[in-house]
């Protein structure tokens, strides 16, 4: 069977590096084109050593949780008024 590719979705995401602090900010475009957007931060301990890609991957991926969590309440919304009585949270 061949799959088809019917949607895809691009993630923006762009970091800031303050000292010991790593902040993050994503964004992804949906189909309809609604904007979703996530941020998320991480914060290195004095003593540690420095490694800028850790951090990065931590505050990406905290701000693509902030993302799936929005998108979860989205879609929850969007199921609600389609059977037009609440339903059961996703998250």
């Amino acid at each position: 069977m061949q799959q088809h590719t019917l949607v895809g979705w691009h993630v923006d995401m762009e970091f800031q590096e303050d000292g010991n602090r790593t902040k993050s900010a994503a964004m992804v475009r949906l189909a309809d084109g609604t904007e979703v957007r996530g941020h998320g931060q991480a914060q290195r301990h004095p003593s540690d050593r420095e490694q800028l890609r850790v951090g990065e991957e931590i505050a990406g991926a905290r701000a693509l949780m902030d993302i799936a969590t929005q998108l979860l309440q989205k879609a929850h919304v969007e199921i609600d008024e389609v059977k037009g009585k609440p339903s059961r949270p996703l998250i």
